[in-house]
């Protein structure tokens, strides 16, 4: 059960970023906070998904953790990058 939340968690993961990369161009910055509120659900899920594991999974899971905190904190950026300008 616990890997079956793991593959669905990534696999989600792994549908965001595909989305993102093909995703139309950004209007405003409204779109993006959509997008980053979408990153921070992946957070909790993932963080959810590491606590019913009870272990890091071979470190993948605090990899992808940090990856998708980075994410997070770029999204932030272009947020504030765009309302500046």
């Amino acid at each position: 059960m616990t890997k079956t939340i793991l593959v669905a968690v990534l696999s989600v993961c792994l549908s965001f970023a595909a989305g993102v990369a093909v995703a139309d161009r950004v209007h405003d910055w409204h779109d993006l906070e959509g997008v980053q509120k979408h990153v921070r659900e992946a957070i909790h899920e993932m963080d959810k998904a590491r606590a019913a594991n009870h272990y890091d999974m071979a470190g993948h899971g605090a990899k992808a953790e940090e990856h998708l905190h980075a994410a997070e904190q770029e999204l932030h950026e272009a947020i504030e990058a765009i309302r500046a300008h």
